[in-house]
């Protein structure tokens, strides 16, 4: 799946973090005559409440530990792949690395990447649950840890919705598709709409929102080799948005293109009565909202499934040329102890996958939408595409041009089908030889 983190608004914003630079990797030479050992931390935290989190953390370590001091390193979601690559290639990847399930595929298949499966703290594995270990398990290794999730909501104006007199989903009650589809017809007319999408990267919208219908596209043979199919419930979920944009005029077609956060000032100008976007989005809601601008957070759509929504977790991984594993580990569970994975979903607007960090007061509160987040964290699932080999060139060359052109109204139903299962299991096909 791609990355939610390296698309919509975290593509965009990403131009504002300083390049990333080089980085040396960790070596026999990094225990210096004292036999002090160090480690780089290479981080993708991009908000500021995120990055001084994540500093204060290492900082916290340091003081704590001066025989293994880590350096921390600023990295860029926009680019962490091909720079990854680089300096896996070259010998110089950082030790500890923060990245998202989804870019670890090839990392871990083409040895990159550090088995942590034995180097596991048992409270740490017993703390997240087997799911949110699905995303990072490949073949039989365990590739990264998974902390940080990011459901999809809906972002909406409080006061528009109220005076509608539509019902207020709650993630107890939710909206049908069905529902959601006839309520934005309701909200919308006189120039305004009921539901703006923004569909600049549509493929991960639309498959992880898609398993609430039963969605999956992506099915493992006996063989172990991966192809897709589309099935009904694959049609759920862009039926129902297309039906929005093209034959209920419900979402404008201006959005189709856009970033999440691109559909912002529309969303304060009272132009959307809603917008579908990652969690984390609050954060600029929180800044960005005109004075006595009244929003609220409800829960995705349900399906056939419930609330169940797939997702790519933030990770942190050991390079496989790290000599130090066992404390880069050590370091890891450091970061990731409850109340330090508190911090960092609060710094990042997130939900932990911790169970016990879950249970922190904090994320149930009903500001700024907490609560209905966290209560959404049960139905997360893997993002479908998670461990698919080829998934890459099949949403930038296949996926992504077949739903944009389906979205605007260019191809029918029959055609999406087509693009997506006749030219994406060619593409599936040579990473499967």
């Amino acid at each position: 799946m791609a990355s939610s983190y390296r698309i919509t608004r975290r593509q965009a914003l990403a131009g504002a973090l300083a390049a990333v630079l080089p980085v040396a990797g960790c070596t026999d030479s990094d225990s210096d005559s004292g036999g002090k050992i160090t480690l780089q931390f290479q981080s993708l935290a991009w908000q500021a409440e995120s990055v001084t989190a994540n500093k204060q953390l290492v900082k916290e370590w340091n003081a704590a530990h001066p025989d293994v001091q880590v350096t921390y390193i600023q990295g860029s979601w926009d680019s962490v792949h091909d720079q990854l690559l680089t300096s896996f290639e070259g010998g110089e990847a950082p030790d500890v690395i923060h990245d998202a399930s989804d870019d670890l595929a090839d990392f871990a298949y083409g040895g990159y990447l550090a088995d942590l499966g034995t180097l596991l703290p048992a409270r740490l594995k017993a703390d997240i649950p087997a799911g949110s270990w699905e995303t990072t398990t490949f073949g039989k290794g365990v590739y990264g840890v998974p902390f940080l999730q990011e459901p999809r909501v809906i972002i909406a104006n409080a006061k528009w919705l109220k005076e509608s007199g539509v019902r207020i989903p709650t993630p107890a009650k939710p909206w049908s598709w069905e529902e959601f589809r006839t309520v934005t017809g309701q909200l919308s007319g006189g120039g305004k709409f009921g539901v703006a999408w923004p569909l600049k990267e549509p493929v991960s919208v639309t498959l992880n929102l898609g398993l609430s219908a039963g969605g999956q596209l992506f099915h493992r043979g006996e063989d172990g080799k991966v192809t897709v199919r589309f099935a009904d419930g694959d049609a759920v979920v862009p039926g129902t948005v297309q039906a929005q944009i093209n034959t209920d005029h419900s979402s404008p077609t201006t959005t189709l293109g856009s970033g999440g956060s691109d559909t912002l000032p529309g969303f304060f100008g009272g132009k959307y009565a809603m917008v579908p976007l990652g969690f984390s989005y609050r954060q600029q809601i929180v800044q960005q909202a005109p004075k006595g601008f009244e929003w609220t957070v409800l829960p995705a759509p349900a399906g056939r499934d419930g609330l169940a929504q797939g997702v790519s977790p933030q990770t942190l991984s050991v390079s496989q040329d790290c000599p130090h594993k066992k404390e880069a580990m050590a370091f890891i569970d450091f970061m990731l102890q409850p109340r330090n994975m508190v911090r960092l979903a609060k710094g990042d607007w997130m939900l932990p996958t911790g169970t016990e960090a879950l249970k922190d007061p904090a994320l149930h509160a009903e500001k700024d939408g907490w609560a209905t987040g966290t209560a959404l964290a049960g139905a997360l699932r893997p993002a479908p595409a998670q461990s698919v080999r080829g998934y890459p060139e099949w949403k930038d060359k296949v996926a992504t041009p077949a739903y944009q052109e389906y979205y605007s109204g260019a191809i029918d139903t029959a055609e999406l089908e087509k693009r997506l299962v006749r030219d994406g299991n060619r593409v599936l096909a040579r990473y499967q030889r």
